[in-house]
């Protein structure tokens, strides 16, 4: 069944892929009008999330954002498929990296690094950064149910020379790389809500108390990473930039939890910038402290 799903959802997705912008971008519109309207995917997180994040907004302003956001959700979706066929140098002109002379320091300090990211504007069309660089690239993912379209996700993905690892196999690889002295360039997302075994600490995010990942503090101050943040701004639709943003060059002489809180409040200042392009369908406070810990 799984494949026979695939191959009739195959085809579609490869024609959507090679739809000229005007034409790709009012489908976009399209599938807006079904996700939000008549759908309503998720639209009770979304109000509520917003709610939560940006309660000195009146009722109308967060009402802008969610419907924008869902805007944003679909193009986002539709850009992910366009990654298929769009060509290497469409996509330098959609996808501007202003500042990757910071990654080029790192490449002659031939050390490695984690890119931290948030799930904001565009974290698919960020996968172009690894064909700039001479780091090996390597993504955390999480895997799609059905084995064909996890297939394509990952082809998709590692278009421009990343490698793609499930969460659980992340720190066994860099591990092995530190061994092996590899240069990579691990990239993770780490804004979401940990599972309720994984918290360790809590700190505000949005001024709602939350559990967070230190994951990549943890991994940083283990095998010596150095620490950056990538600010992807949507500047209009379908064209993004990128600006690296450094957190830490030396994790083991940092306080406990500095680099994860920096993290964060760089996340924050992305959101406020423009909330419409945060990713609210995620449940991310769904474990938010209801009394002191």
């Amino acid at each position: 069944m799984q494949f026979f799903v695939f191959i009739l959802a195959y085809p579609l997705l490869w024609l959507i892929s090679i739809l000229p912008f005007p034409l790709f971008y009012f489908l976009s519109d399209c599938i807006y009008l079904i996700v939000y309207y008549i759908i309503g995917y998720r639209k009770q997180t979304v109000r509520a999330n917003i709610a939560l994040a940006l309660p000195h907004l009146s009722t109308a302003e967060r009402l802008r954002i969610e419907k924008k956001s869902y805007h944003h959700l679909c193009d986002m979706f539709l850009e992910m498929v366009k990654t298929m066929t769009i060509s290497a140098r469409e996509m330098d002109k959609r996808f501007v990296v202003k500042n990757l002379e910071v990654l080029k320091e790192y490449e002659k300090k031939g050390k490695s690094i984690i890119i931290l990211a948030s799930h904001y504007a565009s974290w698919e069309w960020l996968m172009t950064v690894n064909a700039k660089t001479t780091f090996n690239c390597i993504a955390t993912y999480k895997r799609v149910s059905n084995k064909y379209f996890d297939e394509l996700v990952r082809n998709i993905r590692s278009k421009y020379g990343t490698e793609l690892v499930v969460t659980r196999d992340t720190i066994p690889l860099i591990a092995k790389n530190q061994r092996e002295q590899k240069m990579c360039m691990y990239g993770l997302a780490s804004d979401q809500s940990p599972r309720l075994d994984r918290i360790f600490h809590w700190h505000e995010f949005m001024g709602v108390n939350v559990p967070v990942h230190t994951g990549a503090e943890m991994l940083a101050r283990k095998y010596d990473l150095s620490v950056v943040f990538v600010k992807v701004k949507k500047v209009k639709r379908g064209f993004y930039e990128a600006t690296f943003v450094p957190i830490s060059d030396d994790p083991k002489s940092e306080p406990e939890f500095k680099i994860t809180h920096d993290f964060i409040h760089e996340v924050e200042k992305q959101i406020l910038e423009a909330p419409e392009y945060y990713f609210w369908t995620h449940k991310r406070w769904k474990h938010r402290e209801t009394q002191s810990h």
